[in-house]
């Protein structure tokens, strides 16, 4: 349980932070942050595995390359349920997946580091 919410912090946090570095990636405050985080580990649960199956055509075309479409499209969507939180377009959302995405690892590395001491 203690990991799961370590993981929901995390991820809010992410997004704050990505919301500071990618236009169009707008959060308006940390409990919006905390609701997007929950909505996008539903999207990515449940639409995400779907759009995966029904593009992967496209993914053996293009050699896996159409997984980041896939991320940035399962972002955007997540921006339009989530309350305060907004992606303002495709390529928004492809870029912010890709900085939350590295943002959200590195945040994930030095909290392991702090709890393994």
């Amino acid at each position: 349980m203690v990991h799961f919410l370590l993981t929901w912090l995390v991820t809010a946090v992410s997004l704050l932070i990505t919301a500071n570095i990618v236009n169009g990636f707008i959060v308006t405050n940390f409990a919006a942050a905390l609701i997007a985080a929950v909505i996008i580990g539903l999207v990515n649960a449940i639409i995400r595995p779907i759009l995966i199956v029904l593009t992967l055509p496209l993914t053996i075309l293009t050699l896996g390359l159409f997984l980041f479409v896939v991320n940035g499209i399962s972002i955007w969507i997540a921006g339009a349920l989530s309350p305060g939180f907004t992606v303002t377009g495709l390529l928004p959302g492809l870029v912010g997946s890709i900085v939350l995405t590295l943002v959200a690892g590195i945040i994930n590395f030095l909290v392991e580091r702090v709890v393994q001491n």
